[in-house]
């Protein structure tokens, strides 16, 4: 049973980081960014997010702190951890020039007309640095992930899906560099897709040197840190990057409705 567990949390990691391939198939096959559906996804995937981590993750993080440390020390390591989450994925976004940022507002438009403007030099330079930018960002991520599966898959599939939504973006900022520089689709369909291999690389990682000492302490901690590794996910990239589409209240009610959909979804599970 627990191997089965560890699979399909392997699983919901990988499907969530190889997304990026379906932003390089947006780019490849379509001429215009659908802001709409793109306001309405990434308002959804932060409303996931933030519900879940501020609602169920960070409560079961302080249950399994509490458990362990008692009802002083339990409540000050949850808020510990989860701020520490906060500044870890802040230092890592701090660490990336914002020409490289992949979280930056891309459309497939806006993308063709800056590559048509670049030389191949440049244009491989930006793909590669993006696709690297992209494996910093999605390490912490695929963690949040897999711990989240392992602990609760019902709770796993839901923050796959909304990290899935989260890197369809940055499938295009991949791609539409390194497809106008070499002009083969198969090569930048690919590095978009291994750039996206990293959260599952994460996930293992994480999972090989923490399994030996996984215990409610260890629990507790690491779901802190998703909690709010997603909050700042959330209102840094997610909410500002939907904003950014042109839809600003479209991103609002797509927040809400991802809200509704995991208090709904949490409340099946009781």
């Amino acid at each position: 049973m627990e191997l089965q567990r560890v699979l399909l949390a392997f699983g919901l990691t990988l499907f969530a980081g190889l997304s990026t391939g379906i932003g390089s198939a947006l780019a490849f096959f379509t001429k215009k960014t659908n802001t709409k559906f793109l306001s309405v996804a990434l308002g959804f995937s932060a409303g996931v997010m933030i519900y879940v981590s501020l609602v169920d993750i960070f409560a079961k993080a302080k249950e399994s702190l509490i458990e362990a440390l008692g009802e002083v020390g339990g409540s000050w390591a949850t808020v510990g951890a989860f701020f520490g989450g906060i500044f870890l994925i802040a230092a890592i976004d701090k660490l990336v020039p914002s020409s490289e940022n992949p979280h930056e507002c891309r459309k497939v438009e806006d993308m063709y007309e800056e590559c048509e403007k670049n030389n191949k030099e440049k244009l491989i330079r930006m793909g590669t640095f993006t696709a690297l930018a992209i494996a910093i960002h999605n390490f912490p991520e695929g963690l949040a992930t897999f711990t989240s599966a392992i602990k609760d898959p019902s709770l796993g599939i839901a923050i796959a899906a909304a990290v899935a939504i989260h890197n369809i973006p940055e499938g295009i900022a991949v791609s539409m560099p390194i497809y106008y520089a070499t002009g083969d689709k198969k090569k930048a369909f690919k590095l978009s897709f291994l750039s996206g291999l990293s959260e599952p690389v994460g996930a293992v990682i994480g999972y090989l040197i923490l399994y030996r000492f996984f215990n409610d302490i260890v629990f507790g901690v690491l779901f802190a840190l998703v909690a709010g590794i997603m909050v700042f996910i959330s209102v840094d990239e997610l909410l500002p990057t939907a904003r950014e589409y042109g839809e600003s209240h479209l991103s609002i009610y797509g927040m809400i409705g991802g809200m509704m959909v995991m208090a709904v979804s949490l409340l099946l599970f009781i």
